[in-house]
């Protein structure tokens, strides 16, 4: 193909997954990253040029910066909005500085710079389910207790999950700006935890950091009953590519398997894989449990009432009749996380 698109974010989680895949279908590529000087995230951009010689240029851009992606969206028919801090909550100190400002301010710059770039005709957002529901006891709620694209979070504030928050009002924002013009036309996708191999060892998403306290050993006596929605991070951004690439592609597209998955499920996967490793738990803690102890863990009753033995049905037909993707399995998600992640602790030794 040829033709330039421009990916926010190129170091993150995501982004180094859809920069690959959009080089493999023969794209040339422009992605930003905050500093070039940073070499443990530059690094496997650096070696995505080496591996496609010409088709991919960096470019540093600060999404508190105005007219910063001006450059970077120079000469690009199709914008990828994927750069976002994804924190867990007991990362973030200060809400509206960690992750609404980067969020929404972020999505404010990049849209000024659709505006200024005539090229542009499409704009792919990365959003999240979060900005469909704030708590698991918002889709109790909906229709049929189904996850579906025709909702939006108006539970989460700055103070109540500031994630969730962020990317609502981000969204929020990027879809009030493409309905105020015609010359470009935007799809948002709303994935779920996005897990699978990192190819970026230094991110920071808070889908690592998850799994990572599966994998430490933290549940060893017994996980406590929250549940997942799960998207391979190679299938988001093949529903990235997808949702670019087809001309009908419009509105929100959930990126998520039908059906949520545990802690305890998860660890069920890999111990059958994986046996001798101990650190896995092999039960379930009672709710009860959860409630008594989760305050020391900072887990506060208000948030156990509204996510502890909570599972919800997601409606991902979307994204599987429009866009045609097709869904690897859980189980190989999870074991291709997990080795990448025992992979990461050995180079980090």
């Amino acid at each position: 193909m040829g033709e330039a698109v421009l990916v926010t974010g190129g170091s993150g989680f995501v982004a180094s997954h859809l920069v690959t895949q959009l080089l493999a279908r023969g794209y040339t590529v422009h992605t930003t990253v905050r500093s070039l000087a940073n070499a443990p995230k530059v690094q496997p951009l650096r070696a995505m040029q080496n591996r496609f010689p010409g088709q991919l240029e960096l470019f540093e851009a600060d999404l508190l910066a105005h007219g910063s992606f001006d450059q970077a969206m120079k000469g690009c028919r199709i914008v990828f909005h994927v750069a976002s801090p994804f924190l867990m909550p007991e990362k973030i100190t200060d809400g509206q500085r960690d992750v609404v400002e980067p969020a929404l301010t972020g999505t404010r710059n990049v849209l000024a710079s659709v505006e200024r770039t005539q090229t542009v005709d499409r704009l792919v957002f990365t959003s999240t389910v979060g900005a469909i529901f704030g708590d698991y006891i918002d889709v109790l709620s909906m229709e049929g207790q189904i996850l579906s694209e025709q909702y939006f979070n108006t539970t989460s504030t700055v103070e109540n999950n500031p994630y969730h928050y962020s990317k609502t009002v981000a969204e929020q924002a990027a879809w009030e700006a493409a309905r105020a013009q015609d010359r470009w036309r935007m799809v948002s996708v709303n994935p779920g935890l996005v897990l699978g191999p990192s190819l970026t060892p230094a991110s920071e998403s808070g889908s690592l950091f998850l799994l990572d306290e599966l994998f430490k050993g933290y549940f060893f006596y017994g996980a406590p009953d929250f549940s997942f929605t799960v998207v391979d991070v190679r299938d988001l951004a093949a529903a990235h590519i997808k949702a670019a690439e087809q001309p009908d592609a419009h509105g929100r597209y959930i990126l998520a398997a039908p059906e949520m998955v545990s802690f305890l499920e998860m660890s069920r996967v890999l111990r059958s894989r994986f046996p001798r490793d101990l650190r896995l738990p092999r039960h379930g803690l009672p709710h009860w449990t959860v409630r008594l102890l989760g305050p020391a863990f900072g887990l506060t009753p208000d948030y156990t009432r509204k996510h502890l033995g909570i599972r919800f049905a997601v409606n991902n037909r979307r994204s599987v009749a429009e866009l045609g993707l097709v869904y690897r399995p859980i189980d190989e998600t999870l074991v291709d996380h997990y080795l990448a992640w025992r992979h990461q602790r050995k180079a980090e030794r």
